[in-house]
């Protein structure tokens, strides 16, 4: 009897299949998390469950396809399975599998990578949300509303808010939340404070410097390090109860001890020199072992939040709206994409880490830092040109005539781009006191060690 195509699928589909990210996504994993669910089929389909799982995540990395076509690609190396599920079949094995073993297996490989930044023995970490859109459908308008105001009246599709705890250096995710955009974020960061544990340190912005959220952080035994609106601002209010020798004072916010550092940062472009006040809150209390200028350079690191939501929204859907046209096909979508995320972040993470040459430690270059360093990098070999023809490419091409008084870029010396300048006096100690102290550590030491709770 011939094999049927049911049969060459099921068989081809075994081992699993996302090409390289397969070993970040076992199929072991992912049929411990659709047992746990009870989403395992009960008799053999063309599209297993198995098969819906990955074909979910193969969607969030071809996002501009169909599922007919993403099916395509996800088959493409396996030969000889020359049947495709119609959309109707596709429709309902995801509704089959549901959301449930999605949720389940992002929150089995939500953790930092090897390489995660570590600064004097505590784990970078930013918080932070962001909004897309989702299909304009009856079903999806129920839960996910439009936006209000603007000269339109609102927005044109729905919107989720989504709100991740990211590690530093690798930007890999350990926790992540997302709904309505009816709650703020403040009510889903709270939730992701489930996440941190000592020995680790929380970045996070203006939005999120509420005294509910530093005193939930500090009881789970992690460290924060917000920039807090100033009393202009509407602030909250932090009289000084200390004065520390660096700069910084003593306080309190709400009932948890802090110390407010404040920073005059400058930062010189070509276009025009600005300078902006800083009012950062931590629960570091010590400057002789977490200096304030060192926390006001390494709060930049905040950053990496926002450029993990650039990936997610741009790079890997490319600013498209998501697929499913019910809420749980949104929250198994999203889901998928933070799957797909992770996988990429952790692969890319672990081969940084095992190429890392550990006698030229990596460092954190932060635009609040002053850093005037020249530019190394050679010039491009070219081919040899007589001068006349390259004289007629360059007017061609608009090039400007390289002089002493403009040298190419290669020769230019590095810009000098921004100072940062706590606004009180520096600690008297010494550098060497410093150096000899024994919480003391490199910026740049990295994380091997991951979490019980999400490694695979």
């Amino acid at each position: 009897m011939p094999q049927s195509a049911i049969d060459r699928v099921a068989r081809a589909f075994a081992p699993g299949h996302l090409g390289e990210l397969s070993a970040l996504v076992p199929v072991e994993l992912v049929d411990e998390v659709l047992a746990r669910h009870r989403a395992t089929e009960q008799r053999v389909r063309l599209l297993p469950s198995r098969v819906v799982v990955y074909l979910l995540v193969a969607g969030a990395l071809f996002a501009g396809l169909g599922w007919q076509q993403v099916w395509d690609r996800l088959v493409a190396g396996l030969g000889h399975v020359d049947s495709c599920p119609s959309r109707t079949a596709i429709a309902l094995a995801l509704r089959r599998v549901g959301p449930g073993p999605l949720r389940s297996l992002f929150e089995v490989l939500a953790c930092p990578a090897p390489g995660s930044t570590r600064w004097r023995g505590l784990l970078v970490c930013a918080l932070d949300g962001t909004v897309t859109s989702v299909p304009d459908s009856p079903a999806n308008t129920i839960r996910y509303v439009k936006q209000r105001g603007g000269p339109t009246g609102g927005g044109s599709y729905p919107g989720l808010r989504l709100v991740a705890l990211v590690a530093c250096g690798t930007r890999t995710l350990i926790d992540a939340t997302f709904g309505p955009t009816t709650t703020g974020e403040t009510v889903y960061a709270q939730v992701l404070t489930r996440s941190l544990h000592a020995g680790m340190l929380l970045l996070a912005d203006r939005g999120l410097s509420s005294a509910a959220l530093v005193a939930a952080a500090h009881a789970r035994g992690a460290h924060v390090l917000v920039r807090a609106r100033t009393a202009a601002a509407n602030g909250p209010a932090l009289p000084v109860t200390r004065a520390l020798d660096d700069g910084s004072w003593l306080s309190m916010l709400g009932a948890t001890r802090v110390r407010v550092i404040d920073a005059q940062i400058t930062s010189a472009t070509t276009a025009a020199t600005t300078t902006s006040h800083y009012r950062l809150v931590t629960t570091l209390l010590d400057p002789r072992t977490h200096p304030a200028d060192q926390l006001a350079g390494l709060y930049h690191q905040r950053w990496q939040v926002e450029t993990a939501y650039l990936e997610l929204k741009s790079t890997i859907l490319g600013g498209r709206v998501l697929r499913a046209r019910t809420p749980d096909g949104i929250e198994q979508e999203v889901y998928a994409l933070l799957i797909a995320y992770q996988a990429l972040r952790t692969a890319i993470g672990r081969r940084d880490h095992h190429h890392r040459d550990p006698a030229r430690p990596r460092q954190l270059h932060d635009r609040a830092e002053r850093r005037t360093r020249p530019d190394h990098r050679q010039p491009a070999r070219r081919r040899h040109r007589s001068p006349d023809r390259t004289a007629r490419r360059d007017r061609r091409r608009g090039h400007r005539t390289t002089t002493a008084s403009n040298p190419p870029p290669h020769e230019r010396p590095h810009r000098q781009t921004s100072d940062l300048q706590v606004q009180r006096p520096r600690p008297q100690h010494r550098p060497q006191d410093l150096q000899d102290h024994p919480d003391h550590h490199d910026l740049d030491k990295t994380d091997a060690h991951l979490t019980s709770r999400h490694c695979p």
